[in-house]
């Protein structure tokens, strides 16, 4: 009874000891120690339930960024949590020198649920985006015979899947790769949502992949046009190269089905999966393909550390679950219409030129007559909704999938109010 006490009372010490921490302490440690690679909104969390977080002097905020949509599910989703616990318990990493009881576990629910042969595990997006790249090279050398060291991969403008030197080699932000070269040889890029550019590149052939975001995230939430997704899987049919659909972010029900490209019920040659996939809590990533694709690669080839981890696939197959049991894409639909309807109807056309997305994949073009995106973001914060801008024009908006009717109302008359604010 005594230790029980005693536990008590650390769990209680820490908690004080946490609040007293002010929100400057804690820009200013970050700041001190850590590199200055990201420009964080002036917000220091250390709580999160469901689709809110509290900062260190007990503010409630709406989170409407969800973690660059790895918090799909929110914070701290029972489920997942008790999963990670359960499992950190028993056996958490082996490696794959060894086999696990849970990794051909995890395979099966993710293969079946998605319609693949094969899936290679990893651990962050861009691992897993390299890994397709290095997959279409190997296939293109194999199958489609294309001469040693000559194959190409094409990507489109303002793409953004890292920034690994892989990932910056392939982008048209000079943010992200001056300063950086030389850069990975083979990568070309062509305009998005233009099947005419497309197929012009592919006629090359030396073109062994065509990498994509079903839409673009960092470009600013920008939808292809309908029929696009059809077009690009005709075209890699007829030249003969494959599909690798970057849905890092748009999937797991994030545009409001389980993954984006079934809006237009195609199904790319590799798929790629990252993200909400390990629930929020644990970096989880996913190559899936075919035997055809997947087979290439041979033992010693390619690998990961961590990647298929007892740990993070049990966490990979509660967050699969969850979605599927919450029925959480079709949330995402009804919540995203929510959103564009009460933000187009409420808020000052002369501030907004543009509301956009797909399901709960949003954002705003602020007009720059009247304000940045980022002092937005810091008066919405001040409000009591979090979110972050991309560009110096545009704001997401993406709250977790399991957001309320009442919460998205909510956080619709804080939006419209905030942004209104600037008309005046």
């Amino acid at each position: 009874m005594l230790s029980k006490f005693r536990g008590l009372a650390r769990l209680e010490a820490q908690v004080t000891a946490r609040r007293s921490v002010s929100s400057q302490e804690v820009f200013d440690k970050e700041s001190k120690y850590a590199a200055h690679n990201y420009h964080p909104l002036p917000v220091a969390l250390c709580k999160g339930e469901g689709v809110h977080v509290w900062d260190v002097e007990g503010k409630k905020y709406m989170d409407f960024l969800s973690g660059y949509s790895a918090n799909n599910f929110g914070h701290c989703h029972p489920k997942i949590v008790s999963t990670i616990q359960k499992q950190a318990g028993i056996l958490h990493h082996t490696s794959r020198a060894f086999y696990s009881d849970v990794l051909g576990e995890y395979s099966e629910k993710i293969t079946k649920m998605f319609g693949y042969d094969k899936v290679l595990p990893m651990n962050t997006g861009v691992e897993a985006d390299d890994t397709a790249c290095k997959l279409a090279r190997k296939w293109g050398y194999q199958k489609k015979k294309i001469p040693k060291n000559q194959a190409k991969t094409i990507f489109c403008s303002e793409n953004f899947w890292g920034r690994s030197l892989a990932a910056i080699s392939a982008s048209t932000d000079p943010l992200s790769f001056e300063g950086y070269g030389p850069f990975m040889p083979g990568f070309s890029c062509v305009p998005y949502n233009d099947l005419t550019a497309l197929e012009k590149a592919l006629q090359d052939p030396t073109v062994c992949a065509f990498m994509v975001e079903p839409i673009q995230g960092e470009a600013g939430i920008i939808v292809p046009h309908e029929g696009y997704l059809k077009g690009v899987r005709a075209l890699c049919d007829k030249y003969n190269v494959l599909w690798i659909a970057d849905e890092i972010q748009t999937g797991l029900g994030r545009t409001g089905k389980r993954i984006a490209v079934d809006h237009e019920n195609v199904k790319p040659d590799i798929l790629v999966l990252g993200k909400a996939l390990g629930g929020g809590v644990y970096p989880v990533s996913a190559c899936l393909a075919n035997d055809d694709v997947m087979l290439v690669m041979e033992p010693g080839t390619h690998g990961s550390t961590f990647g298929g981890n007892p740990l993070g696939s049990k966490v990979a197959i509660s967050a699969l679950e969850v979605l599927e049991e919450e029925k959480l894409a079709e949330n995402a639909t009804k919540m995203g219409e929510i959103f564009r309807s009460g933000v187009q109807g409420a808020a000052d056309k002369r501030v907004v030129i543009d509301v956009r997305g797909r399901g709960l994949m949003n954002a705003t073009v602020i007009n720059r007559n009247y304000a940045d995106a980022w002092d937005v973001c810091l008066k919405l914060k001040e409000n009591g909704v979090i979110a972050k801008h991309t560009h110096e024009d545009i704001i997401r908006f993406a709250p977790p999938l399991t957001i309320n009717e009442t919460q998205m109302n909510q956080a619709v008359d804080i939006i419209t109010k905030t942004i209104n604010s600037f008309s005046k």
